[in-house]
């Protein structure tokens, strides 16, 4: 099984990682914020760490997980890691003996994983439609437990311009984007995002914040509405089968999505940062007033 590093110049592969045949699929992959290691989750439990400039696999993470390692989410040194089991593990991968915590909240997969930007705060979405909001100050005790949303919980996305503001999105009997205040717990806003459309049933697979604008981009999947939508506070179609997580490139303003068609495609969504305005102060209900704009 390999990860393959892409050059976006030129479309060529730069190197690649054999995490070995025999460990079964990958199943989730995670830059370290150095830009230089990545975590690559196994189906057999494991993750494995890699130097991606060296082309060096530097550890292996075991013992904390029994079940395949679907998402993975970086604090610093400290690699939190998600098993399809629900259970979900702090790493530090500095040390020997790497498993520092265990938070058990959810009883199916945890299928999504993003610590906030002070890293104070963990979201956790599971397949059993369960938010959970973890504080690093509270122990291994969930701060906020949400039941709001309706299907799998795999896209979450934490405000760049507003600390405690998350953006998660439901799976295909959902289909919504909800706002909540991370502090209180509360649901500030929820967005039908198959309202106005012909397609019935598209999940919300990814969603990612513009850093300069008060924008958030959703990827979607499922029956016929795979596509990319950016919201502000129309629609762009290009997969025509499952549309995965999208993130951004080195530039900030670049988006790459990948497919179950096996292609993957780069995008320039939010502009040229350099002639963007800064983010606008938060707001108490954000995308109160919000239409799709392309």
């Amino acid at each position: 099984m390999f990860v393959h590093l892409w050059d976006a110049s030129d479309a060529s592969i730069s190197g690649e990682h054999d995490t070995g045949v025999e460990n079964g699929p990958v199943t989730s992959v995670s830059w370290a914020p150095n830009g230089r290691h990545i975590a690559i989750g196994l189906n057999n439990s494991q993750v494995q760490l890699w130097d991606s400039t060296a082309n060096t696999k530097l550890r292996t993470l075991t013992g904390g997980h029994i079940s395949g390692v679907g998402s993975l989410a970086w604090n610093n040194q400290i690699l939190t890691t998600g098993d399809m089991d629900g259970n979900i593990v702090n790493n530090d991968v500095r040390i020997r003996d790497h498993v520092v915590e265990t938070y058990r909240g959810h009883t199916h997969e945890v299928c999504g994983l993003k610590w906030s930007p002070s890293g104070q705060q963990l979201a956790s979405g599971g397949n059993d439609n369960l938010l959970h909001i973890w504080d690093n100050r509270r122990s291994t005790q969930w701060l906020h437990r949400l039941e709001e949303h309706t299907s799998a919980v795999r896209a979450l996305a934490w405000c760049p311009f507003q600390g405690n503001l998350l953006a998660t999105g439901g799976g295909v009997d959902d289909g919504c984007i909800k706002f909540w205040n991370t502090h209180t717990g509360a649901c500030l806003n929820s967005i039908d995002t198959n309202l106005n459309s012909i397609d019935i049933g598209s999940q919300v697979c990814a969603l990612l914040w513009n850093n300069n604008e008060r924008e958030l981009l959703s990827s979607h999947g499922g029956f016929t509405q795979n596509q990319l939508t950016l919201w502000k506070y129309q629609d762009s179609r290009a997969h025509w089968t499952y549309l995965k997580s999208p993130f951004y490139g080195t530039d900030g303003c670049t988006v790459a999505s990948a497919a179950a068609d096996e292609t993957l495609r780069l995008w320039n969504v939010f502009g040229d940062p350099k002639v963007s305005k800064h983010a606008p102060k938060a707001i108490c209900e954000p995308f109160a007033h919000v239409n799709r704009i392309r």
